[in-house]
């Protein structure tokens, strides 16, 4: 059976994160993606220009094409912008029994603009914690979740997992691509047990779309079968490797995207 894919995501119309970035992770990792978009944004490899909230009965009616048809494997869920969205996406779940859900909590775009309306977040947390297998946060959102401060030590990584991980998902990525040090560190937390799983920090221009990224090769690897802890360690190598080839792009004039068809575009030096 070929393994499927969802991503609940908005649209990056520069192609380097949300949707596109999903949809090209799925693709570079062998699985099948479909879409539900909650929200439109014009943005560039500079910024985020105006975002377009997508209704919520429509982000429904998405939802129910395609589970309808489709025999979908696992979920990413990205940026959602506004609480009727997320109100629409936790009753889609529910509706259609979905599990295998990997929620990343996108607060923040990487140029500093708002991708969650403040009063969304609470209703994020109540709502879709509860159903994911996963939640990614990175360093900046795991702290904006909780309400504290960033985390600063692995300790301090270990700890503030723990206290998402009682909001209900069933486990927790600490992602540590915000920190500092020569290499980069994130932390699988579950109930029990937690596993840290270590990089060379890649210094590089073009990084736009590293989260999303990361997330949706974490849901192809839950869609082709894969358990967590080796879809988690699949996501982790895919990212690393996307970010090592990425400046053999020339996308835009900012942070530009990832390369993710490394493994199938010819090879071209850095420029």
């Amino acid at each position: 059976m070929t393994p499927i894919a969802l991503t609940v995501a908005g649209s990056d119309s520069s192609g380097g994160a949300g949707i596109e970035a999903d949809l090209k992770t799925f693709s570079a990792l062998g699985v099948y993606g479909a879409t539900v978009i909650t929200a439109l944004t014009a943005q560039n490899t500079r910024g985020v220009c105006a975002i377009h909230a997508v209704p919520a009965d429509f982000v429904a009616a998405q939802m129910d094409a395609v589970f309808s048809d489709l025999r979908v494997n696992a979920v990413k869920i990205g940026m959602l912008w506004q609480p009727e969205a997320i109100e629409a996406v936790a009753a889609g779940l529910a509706r259609w029994r979905s599990g295998n859900v990997v929620l990343d909590p996108v607060l923040v775009a990487t140029s500093g603009e708002r991708l969650l309306a403040p009063s969304a977040q609470v209703l994020l947390k109540r709502k879709l914690f509860p159903c994911a297998r996963l939640v990614t946060p990175n360093l900046l959102e795991a702290a904006a979740l909780l309400d504290t401060s960033v985390a600063q030590t692995e300790e301090d990584m270990r700890e503030q997992g723990k206290r998402l991980l009682a909001l209900g998902p069933q486990a927790v990525l600490m992602k540590g691509g915000h920190g500092g040090g020569a290499q980069s560190l994130d932390i699988l937390i579950e109930p029990g047990q937690c596993m840290a799983l270590v990089a060379d920090r890649v210094t590089t221009r073009n990084g736009h779309g590293t989260g999303c990224t990361l997330s949706s090769a974490i849901t192809a690897g839950l869609a082709k079968g894969l358990d967590l802890a080796e879809a988690v360690r699949l996501g982790k190598k895919f990212v690393t490797a996307a970010l090592v080839a990425a400046d053999a792009l020339e996308v835009g004039s900012g942070r530009g995207p990832l390369h993710h068809f490394h493994g199938i575009w010819p090879q071209q030096p850095a420029q």
